[in-house]
């Protein structure tokens, strides 16, 4: 479903094989969340781990989402910003700022993707789901 509805759009596109339920685990273990089924997110990981487009990843890998999560919840990162464990980082624009789902008491309430602005630590919505992040933020058409 998610590399048919990816491959639709101009550009040159990577996938990877689909992660495991131990993957999925190590990402809930490391960032201490539930990650459902029901998440968009959990769906194009298990058909992709992550998605690179002309070369960047538009969806990170789960070793990405991991790496990037972590760094951004490091101590030295509280005492310049709110934290970061409301948010589930999926994606950077390459200029400091990462798009995100929200984190509620350790779940993804809802597919709506944020951005996290670093220049002004702003939180700000940008698609309603993944599938809109997906075809905006890969056209250029994505605002923030």
């Amino acid at each position: 479903m998610w590399k048919e509805l990816v491959e639709k759009i101009p550009g040159e596109w990577t996938f990877k094989k689909g992660v495991t339920t131990g993957d999925l685990e190590d990402v809930e273990q490391a960032l201490n969340m539930k990650l459902e089924d029901e998440n968009d997110i959990v769906s194009l990981l298990k058909e992709t781990d992550g998605i690179e487009h002309d070369g960047f990843s538009l969806i990170y890998s789960t070793g990405e989402m991991i790496y990037h999560n972590l760094e951004l919840r490091d101590d030295e990162m509280l005492d310049l910003y709110m934290p970061f464990d409301c948010l589930l980082f999926i994606s950077d624009a390459g200029n400091g700022d990462y798009f995100g789902f929200p984190v509620l008491n350790g779940k993804i309430p809802n597919d709506q993707v944020f951005v996290w602005r670093h220049e002004d630590d702003s939180r700000i919505w940008v698609a309603g789901s993944l599938r809109e992040f997906i075809e905006l933020w890969s056209t250029d058409r994505l605002e923030y």
